[in-house]
C-alpha cells in the first residue's frame, strides 16, 4: 500500500495546479479562525462573531466540520485532474505496462483519497481544537472530546465524495467535463426529489426518506446546518413562536449508507477501468 500511495504523490509532487488547490483548501480552512475577529456595529455596541457562541466546546466541531465541508470542491478538482492526467498524460498506460494491475491502479487512488480525506480531518481536529481553546467558555476535559462525531461524519462525507469524484474521473476522463457532470447529477438529484415530494408522495415524509439514499444527498445529511443550533437563534426562534425541531446528530446509519456508496464508486471505477481497452 505504501508502494501505491507513493507512486501517486511522486505524480502529485510534480503537479502545480494540485498543489495549489489543496494549499488553498487548507488556508481556507485555516481562515475560519478570521470569522473570530469580525466585529459588526450595531448602534453604539460592536457585534462580535466569536461571542456568539460557535467556537464553544462542542459546538465548534459541528460547527467547523459543516464550514470546511463546504470547501470541499477545491480538493474535489484535485482528484478529478489527478484522473484525467492519467489519460492526457497516458501516465496510466505506461503503469499498466511497468506491470501495475488495474486493480492496483484503482486502489492507488482510493488510498490518495483516504489520505487526503485523514489529513484534512486531523487539520480541521488541530485548527478547531485550537480554537476553541482560545474562545470557548467551556474547557473542560469530557466537554472539550464530545462530539467528536462531527469529524467521523466529516471524513466519512470526503472520503465519499472524494470516491464519486474519482469514478467521475475515470468515466468521462476530462476533468472540466467529471465536474460538469457532478453538477449535472446534483441537480437531477433535486429533480427527482421535487418529483417525489409534490407529485407522488404529497404531504408525507416518504420522499425524504427515499432522498437520504441518494449519493449526494446522504454525503449532505450527515453533517446538518449548525446555525439553527445556536441559542441565541432558538431564542430569537422561540420569540416569534417558531421553535425548531431539528435532528443535528450524525447516527451510524447515515454513515453506513455512505460507506456503501463509498464501495459501490470504487467498485464501479474498477470494473469500468477493467473492461476499458487502453
Amino acid at each position: 500500500m505504501l508502494r501505491l500511495l507513493n507512486i501517486e504523490f511522486h505524480k502529485l509532487r510534480y503537479s502545480r495546479s494540485a498543489k495549489v488547490l489543496t494549499l488553498t483548501y487548507f488556508i481556507l480552512i485555516t481562515f475560519i479562525a478570521l470569522i473570530a475577529s469580525i466585529e459588526f456595529p450595531i448602534g453604539d455596541m460592536n457585534f462580535r462573531v466569536a461571542d456568539q457562541g460557535i467556537f464553544n466546546f462542542p459546538f465548534i466541531w459541528h460547527f467547523n466540520s459543516y464550514i470546511a465541508a463546504m470547501l470541499k470542491l477545491f480538493l474535489a478538482i484535485v482528484i478529478v485532474s489527478m484522473m484525467s492526467n492519467e489519460y492526457s498524460n497516458r501516465t496510466l498506460k505506461q503503469n499498466l505496462i511497468d506491470g501495475l494491475s488495474k486493480k492496483e491502479f484503482v486502489l492507488s487512488k482510493f488510498l490518495t483519497v483516504i489520505a487526503f480525506a485523514t489529513v484534512s480531518t486531523l487539520f480541521l481536529f488541530i485548527v478547531s481544537l485550537l480554537l476553541g481553546l482560545s474562545f470557548s467558555d467551556y474547557t473542560e476535559f469530557s466537554i472539550i472530546f464530545s462530539d467528536l462525531e462531527y469529524l467521523v461524519g466529516y471524513f466519512v462525507k470526503l472520503t465519499g465524495f472524494f470516491a464519486f469524484c474519482m469514478f467521475l474521473g475515470i468515466l468521462v476522463k476530462r476533468s472540466a467535463f467529471a465536474l460538469g457532470f457532478l453538477f449535472i447529477w446534483w441537480i437531477l438529484e433535486s429533480i427527482v426529489y421535487g418529483v417525489l415530494k409534490w407529485k407522488i408522495f404529497r404531504d408525507s415524509d416518504t420522499a425524504d426518506q427515499i432522498a437520504r439514499f441518494f449519493p449526494l444527498e446522504s454525503m449532505a445529511n450527515l453533517i446538518k446546518e449548525p446555525i439553527t443550533r445556536l441559542n441565541a437563534v432558538q431564542a430569537a426562534a422561540s420569540q416569534i413562536g417558531s421553535a425548531f425541531e431539528k435532528d443535528y446528530g450524525v447516527h451510524w446509519y447515515q454513515l453506513l449508507i455512505v460507506i456503501i456508496w463509498t464501495a459501490i464508486f470504487v467498485f464501479l471505477s474498477y470494473k469500468l477501468l477493467q473492461k476499458r481497452d487502453l
